[in-house]
């Protein structure tokens, strides 16, 4: 029989619609059941791509007799942590607070207030690994709260204190933005730096996005060897491993081991926006060839795989297929061969590290492309190895096409949809390919249409929707602040000045609805449902911080418009932030960034002349695709219509003897205009 969540817009939520477990969306109505029955409730927190949710839902979820307990003895309440990234937050610092670690499935038992007193993660369904059995779990709990109900509510009381005193003292930081700061920050990363198979830290292993946007800001600014030694030892292992998937193209969301041979094989979107927009920075200090055809390839498989009917982007692809993880990856010798014969077959198998041991489970492994093929003329007249690798990737892919693909969480993230926006935009200008462009522009104008517009002034965004429907979820901080710094780059980069109006009325809810009041920001705005904290944290999480994402919208938006007030609060908010990266750098990478902006200006780039003009075009490519990456860029065609409003960053500006020009400046200050390409790139290459 179905339960209630048949009506959700959530495919995680969705995927639990014929649990026997009944199953309440998070509500007040749940907990108003929970205290009519005087049971404590408990809440499931998952995502639709989580192999380990799929496992605890196929051994507890759908087992008749344990649902039985659930109904009987719980209110049971179901959140997809995607759509209320909020919830998660705040019960993600409670079981890391009680347990030591945290992940999904997350367990956490609350009282009729949402307080928590009991957290976990996985349970399995008997005792497994010094783990207790689910059932014995819930027995304990059920027990405790009926027999020993005080302790429960003294439980409760302590971890909603620790959990607002752990907030207070990280938004209490008060570091500006320094280059010593910074410096430290990239001498603490380089002792975490493996320096045996890149990255940072041990197994597992997640592409460190933010980070690396740190790091090639830092090598922009500083020419660090040492950081671009970093950088390019992390982007190179991860784009050769097991993590990428060399047939499709895609980042997987991390690896299970040291050396990135084997992942966890969901694909998010975020990971890909991030790590699209990582490679294209790296090719912009670097013109590393290995960069590029990562971001080609990416793009490509986020444009086929990711994109929704309405033209935005789909939040991830499964781990599971057919019942077993990564089954749509992974290969063995015999089916290479049998797809390429035997020759290319054997070729491929060495190239790829494909063995009949196999690398990863039964016998079968994840391709790997170790090393750029050598070069040769094979039978079939390829001038070069890559030129025969292409032909067999593309063999492969078509195969690989008629197995049965993972399930696909067809949900739209505001905030994801940003970081891809985003990502597209600068990839697009810097590669010179307008259709990405064209793209990401199709997909801001799905979000504008669909998720803005609520609040009495319409201008309050929904975090998600679903096949052209708004889900029930407020947009958070992250969602608000990933989105405006999209549309500043889709001004950028069009010079379409409706796209940097857009970007205005989000960053102005965010100064009215998201600030605390001493320089910082909360996760939700000042009006949103009520939980049991009021979630904010500047740390980032396998996304920049909604709090980081904030001060770089609003820095980059304070350049292009001239607004101090933008910059104010820009620079205020990357006080805690900077607090945490300068010990802890891993978990700021998003602030340090924005931090290397600051210091770095952000750079003025400010570029005249007709659009069609040769020159212009010229300019254009320079200021999108050479090493100023924290720069601000404004295109301006002034004799088009000479009559509408300026801009200020375009005021006082104009042709040079006839010819386009490019204005750059920083500090307040600008340089001698230049109407050539080169001396625009001498002027950007300047530290």
């Amino acid at each position: 029989m179905a339960n209630r969540l048949q009506r959700s817009t959530s495919p995680y939520l969705l995927q639990h619609a014929e649990n026997p477990v009944d199953w309440w969306e998070w509500g007040e109505e749940a907990f108003a059941e929970a205290r009519r029955r005087n049971v404590p409730v408990f809440v499931s927190i998952g995502y639709s791509a989580c192999h380990w949710c799929h496992v605890m839902a196929h051994e507890s979820f759908e087992d008749p007799e344990l649902a039985a307990i659930l109904n009987t003895d719980f209110v049971n309440v179901k959140v997809d942590r995607e759509e209320r990234p909020d919830v998660d937050a705040v019960y993600m610092d409670a079981t890391t607070a009680l347990t030591g670690h945290g992940g999904w499935p997350m367990s956490v038992f609350v009282d009729h207030e949402g307080r928590p007193f009991y957290a976990g993660t996985y349970f399995p369904p008997e005792p497994r690994h010094g783990m207790p059995a689910f059932a014995q779990v819930l027995a304990a709990v059920s027990s405790t709260w009926r027999e020993r109900r005080d302790e429960v509510d003294g439980a409760a009381a302590r971890i909603t204190r620790a959990l607002a005193e752990r907030g207070e003292r990280q938004a209490a930081g008060e570091l500006a933005p320094d280059p010593e700061v910074l410096a430290q920050a990239v001498q603490v990363l380089a002792g975490q730096f493996d320096q045996r198979d890149a990255g940072f830290g041990n197994a597992p292993k997640f592409p460190p996005s933010m980070v690396l946007d740190f790091l090639l800001r830092h090598v922009a600014r500083t020419g660090s060897v040492e950081a671009l030694g970093m950088v390019e030892g992390t982007c190179e292992a991860m784009a050769r491993g097991g993590i990428y998937d060399q047939i499709g193209g895609g980042f997987a969301r991390y690896a299970v081991d040291r050396s990135w041979v084997v992942p966890h094989f969901e694909k998010m979107l975020y990971d890909n926006a991030l790590l699209i927009r990582a490679y294209t920075r790296w090719w912009r200090l670097t013109r590393s060839p290995l960069a590029e055809r990562v971001v080609r390839e990416t793009v490509e498989f986020c444009l086929r795989d990711m994109r929704t009917p309405e033209g935005a982007f789909a939040s991830a692809l499964d781990a599971d297929s057919e019942g077993e993880e990564g089954r749509f990856y992974v290969w063995t010798p015999d089916q290479i061969r049998e797809v390429l014969g035997d020759v290319d077959g054997d070729w491929v198998n060495e190239l790829c590290t494909v063995t009949e041991t196999g690398t990863f489970e039964h016998g079968t492994s994840t391709l790997q492309l170790l090393h750029d093929p050598d070069t040769d003329v094979d039978s079939d007249g390829d001038s070069d190895g890559m030129q025969r690798w292409e032909r067999c990737r593309r063999a492969l892919f078509e195969a690989r096409e008629q197995r049965v693909h993972p399930g696909r969480d067809d949900k739209v993230i505001a905030a994801w949809n940003g970081l891809m926006i985003d990502a597209l935009a600068e990839a697009g200008a810097t590669f010179g390919e307008p259709e990405w462009i064209e793209a990401a522009a199709a997909a801001a104008d799905v979000i504008i249409a669909i998720h803005l517009g609520a609040g009495d002034d319409g201008d309050r965004l929904a975090r998600t929707s679903r096949d052209g429907r708004v889900g029930m979820s407020n947009g958070v901080l992250e969602d608000y602040a990933c989105l405006a710094a999209a549309l500043n780059r889709l001004f950028m980069v069009t010079g379409d000045d409706s796209w940097l109006a857009f970007s205005g009325v989000l960053l102005d809810v965010v100064a009215e609805h998201f600030t605390d009041g001493r320089g910082g920001f909360f996760d939700t705005a000042d009006d949103a449902e009520e939980l049991v904290i009021r979630p904010r944290d500047p740390a980032d999480s396998a996304t920049p911080s909604g709090w980081s994402a904030a001060a770089g919208a609003l820095l980059d938006y304070a350049a292009l418009t001239g607004s101090s007030e933008h910059r104010q609060i820009s620079e205020r908010a990357l006080r805690p932030v900077l607090g945490i990266g300068a010990q802890a750098p891993r978990a700021a990478g998003a602030g340090l960034a924005v931090a290397e902006s600051v210091l770095d200006g952000p750079r003025e780039i400010v570029i005249v002349g007709a659009p069609e003009d040769p020159r212009t075009v010229e300019l254009v490519k320079v200021a999108m695709s050479g090493p100023a990456l924290g720069a601000v860029v404004a295109l301006g065609d002034l004799e088009e219509e000479p009559d509408a409003p300026v801009m200020p960053l375009l005021q006082g500006r104009g042709l040079i003897d006839g010819s386009p020009a490019a204005y750059v400046c920083r500090h307040f200050a600008c340089e001698r205009p230049v109407t050539s390409a080169a001396d625009l790139l001498a002027s950007l290459h300047r530290r």
